[in-house]
């Protein structure tokens, strides 16, 4: 059994942005070894059923992302700065909800190790990072979230990011099966294998303030009206 990053292990990007490395040199390196089948199953150890989308992604997205693979680079690297930012701000605003802290805390580390990645990645290949824009996916489920009572509010935003990193982790294992072998290729399995840990993540936390049954309902309706957004939108060179 491949084994997880211990607690304050990350990711480090090699040189000139290529494979990363971890920290702690734990065996993650088994994956980066590994042909794409294999590490899809791998991945499925740590992505289960917690998140079942009810969208695949077609295969015609690719197209998309291949034909402008700059901009899709561009846009993944300013996902990862903004689910880093999404950790800390959750931790900010519930400083009483003690249950979640360290881990968000982890969780923002990680992607800001992801967005480092990415950024090297960018810069190698001649690229500026653009201004933020506004990711039309992100907020129509954010539109979703249910204000009407605190608590209700709280399960939300634990469970919104977890969706979001849901279909990150599908997608991003998308590129990576479909590039050449390469140290790019190698870095986007280890990106994908971590996104799969971190979408379990959120629905793990909102269990430990929420009954499982409650949990799992407010799962299911916002999981199927993130199916009816994504076939919403257009295929483009965009993580979403």
């Amino acid at each position: 059994m491949s084994r997880r990053l211990p607690p304050g292990g990350c990711w480090r990007a090699g040189k000139n942005g290529g494979a990363p490395r971890s920290v702690t040199e734990t065996a993650h390196l088994e994956l980066i070894n590994c042909a794409s089948g294999i590490a899809s199953r791998l991945l499925a150890r740590y992505t289960g059923h917690v998140f079942d989308l009810r969208l695949s992604t077609p295969r015609a997205w690719l197209d998309h992302v291949f034909a402008d693979f700059d901009a899709f680079l561009l846009d993944h690297t300013l996902c990862e700065r903004k689910a880093s930012a999404t950790g800390m701000s959750l931790v900010a605003k519930y400083p009483d909800k003690t249950l979640i802290g360290d881990d968000l805390i982890e969780f923002a580390r990680e992607e800001l190790e992801h967005f480092h990645i990415m950024y090297r990645i960018c810069r190698t290949r001649g690229l500026i990072l653009p201004e933020d824009e506004k990711d039309l996916y992100v907020n129509r489920l954010r539109a979703l979230v249910n204000g009407r009572h605190d608590e209700e509010l709280f399960l939300d935003r634990l469970l919104i990011p977890g969706v979001v990193e849901a279909r990150g982790c599908e997608r991003l294992m998308l590129v990576s099966e479909a590039l050449e072998e390469s140290p790019l290729k190698q870095t986007y399995l280890e990106v994908t294998r971590a996104e799969a840990r971190h979408h379990a993540l959120f629905f793990r936390l909102a269990r430990r303030y929420f009954d499982e049954s409650v949990v799992q309902r407010r799962a299911d309706q916002l999981l199927d009206a993130e199916a009816e957004i994504m076939a919403s939108l257009p295929l483009r060179a965009r993580v979403h």
